[in-house]
């Protein structure tokens, strides 16, 4: 569900609804599905695999007027073989598995683009390429232990000319157009225009007019291939954000841009539009600023690419194109009101395919919220694996996981009504069983509820009110809060399945202090805290209490026994995990990192640092925050009962919202 203001004319966006064009390409409405990559999704001769298919498939039917596919590899010189879908690897499997798609999509009014991709350079993550290679020699972004060699001319007209038979390829095979992936987010094409990154002396180098001439030449090979009239869009990040080397610049922070200023990115807009792009698809930020293309929570708003497409359409006259977390009908007006031309979804139409019929309705509250977790899609990307999302496992298998009607109807208990009670008792009742859940509070959504509280995590909150909105819509679910589950409930002889998701409890050790409180009590606003406040822990849970404290006028300092706070890079997406470490610092939170607790005296925190030094933390209020511990009363009562029993969410191991919502529809859908 989102929460979208109840005004009237506010929430009044039929301007998304009316026709547009992109050079002469006409499209019903002003939608556009952002592009994905697509890891895992292509076929064994590089074109695309049924799943990938009816993921696109399923968002032309859900009313999306322009859906961007891919990215796909130009070739596979830099990306692995067969990693991605390639036009020009077998050309006759990727037209036959282009038009598969392509003729379902377009019998929904639906035009398509193909997004082709040159490659990372030196943005790779390690071991995911075949050529460590960039403008110039460079470290990688995430290993300066490997090193990029620069790209000879030969092997930058050789990907010219790569280009240009994909375009002629995709355009064979039924797309509408190519968008070329790109002057964005510091991939190969964007280090070749950006100067804190070509360093080189030949035509590709120098002068920002030498620096734009891949891209350039790029879209003038397609055009004498493919014609003038055939479209050419490309993803196009109008400022870099990069403080220093792997850094990024936070929103409001004032820095010394050492990539593409804003004034140098309008000037690359022109000269781009001017070369014969037919659209921009506008946001920010480069790999060194990751949390900018792919915006976490922590941003606390939506429509975050808004003033950067404004100032680009300002420049140019082809269409402008943003997303940016553009769920919400004010960052929807907002754009237009800009003259901004179209408007991009990528996260929220995975969380919900039917996000543009459902807006066209003007049933926002129906809509399933994108939490802006990305564990389901970017994490799972770069680990090499398809993207899927965290609240809708059913993307990537829209047709093999179509809900069935059990042959036999159940009466299934639920004990407990978090993320994994509330979308067991969802998927049983969608399919028709009879679901009763016991709840011990007196609301439904478990660790949701605190963990909802920051206004960042708002996105949280409104899962758990779309999950209260389908559950009361079916007649056959009955949810009963404030009641215990009981080993009498366990035996009643009318349920004949029996789902524990009872969740988990803070681990509390005994440091010497009563005065300690844990997050959750905080959080829930049980416990009052003070004006210096220490949080045990640098998982996730404390650092987002720590953050919300602090944005409340608090003084906060963070104590962790690892090396790096919410379980280091690779635990969560990169994006929100950098953005997350480099807010602490900004926002003045003291992080002590390789350093542990030894005891508490009243609210003063002793520990010892990585070099065996005692420190003292005096403050006001200490906050616990080490961890969780599955909570399971039931579980002599599961190895013995003679019922159909499950153990789900954390209450089998403390995890994340994704392993609870996945476990639950994995194993309900066939129940």
């Amino acid at each position: 569900m989102v929460l979208v203001t109840p005004d009237v004319e506010k929430r009044n966006v039929s301007r998304l609804f009316t026709p547009t064009s992109i050079g002469k390409l006409q499209l019903k409405n002003r939608t556009v599905m952002a592009p994905l990559g697509l890891v895992g999704y292509g076929d064994s001769q590089g074109g695309f695999n049924k799943n990938i298919q009816e993921l696109y498939i399923r968002r032309a039917k859900g009313g999306v007027g322009l859906i961007t596919v891919g990215l796909v590899a130009v070739d596979y010189q830099d990306f692995v073989d067969l990693t991605l879908p390639c036009p020009i690897y077998n050309p006759n499997d990727f037209t036959k598995t282009s038009k598969e798609m392509l003729e379902q999509i377009h019998y929904y009014g639906t035009k398509a683009l193909c997004m082709i991709s040159a490659g990372f350079g030196r943005s790779a993550f390690p071991g995911s390429v075949k050529q460590n290679w960039a403008p110039s020699e460079q470290e990688n972004r995430f290993d300066p232990k490997i090193k990029h060699r620069a790209m000879t001319k030969a092997e930058i007209q050789q990907t010219i000319e790569n280009f240009a038979q994909g375009a002629a390829i995709c355009q064979a095979a039924g797309f509408d157009g190519v968008e070329i992936h790109a002057v964005h987010e510091g991939y190969l094409l964007d280090q070749f225009t950006i100067g804190f990154f070509n360093h080189r002396q030949d035509e590709y180098g120098g002068s920002l007019e030498n620096r734009l001439r891949f891209p350039v030449e790029i879209v003038q090979a397609i055009k004498q291939r493919c014609g003038e009239d055939f479209p050419v869009t490309l993803r196009f990040s109008l400022k870099s954000f990069i403080r220093h080397l792997r850094e990024g610049g936070l929103p409001g922070e004032h820095f010394a841009e050492q990539g593409r200023d804003l004034a140098e990115g309008l000037q690359a807009a022109k000269y781009l539009a001017a070369a014969g792009y037919d659209m921009l698809n506008v946001d920010a930020g480069t790999y060194d600023a990751w949390f900018w293309n792919h915006p976490p929570m922590y941003f606390e708003k939506k429509g975050i690419y808004n003033e950067f497409g404004a100032k680009v359409k300002e420049a140019i006259e082809i269409p402008v194109a943003v997303a940016g977390r553009m769920d919400d009908p004010e960052a929807i007006n907002a754009a237009f009101d800009a003259k901004i031309d179209l408007v991009e979804f990528g996260r929220p139409l995975l969380a919900d395919a039917d996000l543009v019929n459902k807006i066209k309705a003007d049933d926002w509250e129906d809509v399933r919220p994108c939490i802006s977790c990305q564990d389901g899609c970017l994490l799972r990307l770069s680990q090499g694996m398809p993207y899927s999302c965290t609240v809708n496992p059913e993307v990537g298998h829209e047709a093999e996981y179509q809900l069935q009607t059990p042959l036999v109807k159940k009466h299934v208990l639920i004990i407990g009504g978090g993320p994994a009670g509330m979308e067991a008792a969802y998927i049983c009742g969608l399919r028709g069983h009879q679901v009763t859940l016991f709840e011990a509070t007196n609301q439904l959504g478990g660790a949701l509820v605190p963990g909802s509280k920051p206004s960042f995590k708002n996105d949280d909150y409104q899962l758990i009110i779309w999950y209260q909105k389908q559950l009361a819509r079916l007649k056959n679910v009955t949810i009963k809060l404030k009641t215990t589950a009981t080993k009498k409930d366990f035996d009643d002889p009318s349920f004949d399945v029996v789902i524990v998701a009872t969740g988990a409890k803070p681990v509390i050790p005994d440091f010497g202090s009563s005065a300690m409180v844990t997050a959750e009590e905080v959080l829930l606003n049980k416990a009052k805290v003070g004006t210096h406040v220490t949080v045990i822990g640098g998982g996730l849970v404390g650092c987002e209490t720590a953050l919300w404290l602090q944005r409340q006028g608090k003084k906060a300092t963070v104590i962790e026994m690892s090396d790096q706070i919410c379980g280091g890079p690779s635990a969560s997406c990169f994006a929100n995990w950098q953005m997350m470490a480099e807010l602490l610092p900004y926002e003045g939170i003291n992080v002590e990192l390789k350093t542990k607790v030894d005891h508490i005296d009243g609210t003063k925190v002793v520990a010892t640092d990585q070099n065996g030094q005692v420190k003292e933390f005096n403050g006001d209020s200490v906050i616990c925050a080490i961890g969780y511990r599955s909570n399971d009363p039931f579980y002599k009562l599961l190895q013995t009962s003679d019922k159909e029993t499950y153990l789900f969410g954390d209450a089998v191991k403390p995890g994340k919202i994704m392993d609870a919502v996945w476990q639950a529809y994995y194993v309900c859908k066939d129940l």
